[in-house]
């Protein structure tokens, strides 16, 4: 991380947000005249915005009490990426006490509006590279597991929010026993694979475009030590786009071999066993997101993420297909969704 300006000292307390960060800024930038304006949304209470003055901009990140306990983690993320020769933003100043961070702007080219048939081979081409390269020059052995305790609770989120709250279906006795059981399936999956770095949303709405200098990663903060298959499909297979199953498996497929010749992954580990992995990861994470999207809409008054509920349910449905021992979860999901338009909310 580039040695950055600590400015606890130089901005006091006070109760309006507007008013701190902007006074932070125009500190740390030493530029009385700098506006912000709104950079983009984010699924927790975290904000972003765009300096605008005389030296050029900057994004400062705003994560009010108590996302500010989180910036620790994201300084040390994000030093830990740079570090790898990542581009991740460098810091220009931070107040981890009043929940500031000012850093690089990396622009606004997304990945999600540009990918298309003829952009995605070549923009999946740079974010695979920054993936192999997280996952094999990374240290993450300090960094807390995805374990047994995480997945559960994660999992746990689709029958409350998705199931009960949005569909507003009643779970009978024996129907938690299906659900508990794929859960199991799926937690013993993600458990026996082997672990690195796991950025934990490596989406296209958390890579940018950056000409030249490989794509610009955001939203790390949340990373923790996890399965090799997480963030693979969590890239491949988008909540927000969706790609032809063949093309899929022929860039997983890519990515494991390329991971063997590294070390990573031994001769044991054939196409066969990491599409098995890849596929399952995949359904635990798409299962949560059920929960998490709707969670987002009914706690949180963010309700664009239901827009994307169809999609990740057809995820979950296309996959738990094609293993039979989640039948009776996929027969239990089909009929408490009906025909009902997942777009909707429950009143």
């Amino acid at each position: 991380m580039d040695e950055a300006i600590d400015m606890s000292a130089l901005v006091s307390p006070n109760p309006d947000r507007a008013v701190l960060r902007l006074a932070f800024a125009r500190a740390a930038l030493k530029e009385p005249s700098i506006t912000l304006e709104r950079a983009s949304e984010d699924a927790s209470a975290r904000s972003y915005w765009r300096t605008h003055g005389t030296q050029g901009s900057a994004i400062l990140m705003d994560a009010p009490p108590p996302e500010n306990e989180k910036l620790a983690a994201w300084l040390d993320i994000d030093a830990r990426l740079r570090s790898a020769g990542l581009h991740a933003p460098s810091v220009i100043a931070e107040d981890r006490a009043d929940g500031f961070v000012l850093m690089e702007d990396l622009g606004t080219r997304l990945f999600l509006p540009e990918l298309n048939e003829s952009t995605v081979d070549a923009l999946y081409a740079q974010a695979l590279d920054a993936l192999f390269v997280m996952q094999t020059c990374v240290d993450a052995r300090d960094l807390p597991p995805y374990d047994e305790q995480r997945l559960t609770i994660e999992l746990e989120l689709m029958p409350a929010w998705f199931l009960q709250k949005h569909l507003g279906a009643a779970i009978e006795c024996d129907e938690w026993d299906v659900i508990e059981l794929a859960f199991r399936r799926l937690m013993d999956n993600a458990l026996v694979q082997p672990r690195a770095f796991l950025f934990r949303d490596f989406h296209s709405r958390n890579l940018l475009i950056v000409p030249g200098k490989g794509p610009g990663l955001v939203d790390f903060q949340d990373a923790l030590q996890g399965p090799l298959t997480y963030d693979l499909v969590s890239l491949l297979r988008d909540c927000y786009i969706a790609w032809d199953d063949a093309q899929v498996y022929a860039w997983a497929e890519a990515h494991r071999q390329r991971l063997r010749e590294a070390g990573i992954l031994d001769a044991r580990i054939d196409a066969q066993l990491w599409r098995r992995w890849f596929d399952l990861m995949g359904l635990q994470r798409h299962i949560k997101v059920l929960g998490i999207f709707c969670r987002l809409w009914y706690r949180d008054g963010k309700r664009g993420y239901l827009n994307d509920l169809a999609r990740v349910w057809h995820y979950v449905r296309s996959v738990a297909s094609r293993y039979s021992e989640f039948a009776e979860f996929v027969a239990l999901m089909e009929n408490k969704i009906g025909g009902r338009d997942l777009s909707l909310e429950n009143d």
